[in-house]
């Protein structure tokens, strides 16, 4: 599935995996949510409702671009730098295009929602 992220007057492109915790995700779209600075490697925001965590591996290492979702806080993490292995992190999918629109320690609004197939 593909996302479209709009952050501001920039529109991100993103990709959501194909599985249990990623399919959870995009029944909570569209979504406008808040994503503030973490640790200056990552955005987050809690989300209205904990996803799924069934089938999901015990944890993941962030990469640049990595679209994740924290179990253990229930929150939607979305990293613009690498970070190593942390128990209870699912990749969720990768933004595709427009990282660098969350490179900055100010918390941004953004809305998410499923692409909408072109005719």
């Amino acid at each position: 599935m593909k996302l479209k992220i709009q952050i501001g007057d920039k529109q991100v492109e993103a990709v959501l995996y194909n599985n249990p915790t990623s399919q959870d995700f995009a029944a909570l779209l569209p979504l406008t949510l808040t994503l503030r600075d973490y640790n200056r490697t990552e955005k987050v925001s809690d989300l209205n409702k904990r996803l799924t965590i069934q089938n999901a591996p015990n944890g993941y290492a962030a990469f640049v671009g990595d679209l994740t979702y924290y179990a253990p806080w229930g929150n939607l993490a979305l990293f613009y730098k690498n970070y190593t292995y942390a128990t209870g992190l699912i990749s969720i999918g990768k933004i595709t295009s427009g990282i660098e629109a969350f490179s900055t320690q100010d918390a941004v609004v953004v809305k998410i929602e499923l692409e909408k197939k072109q005719l």
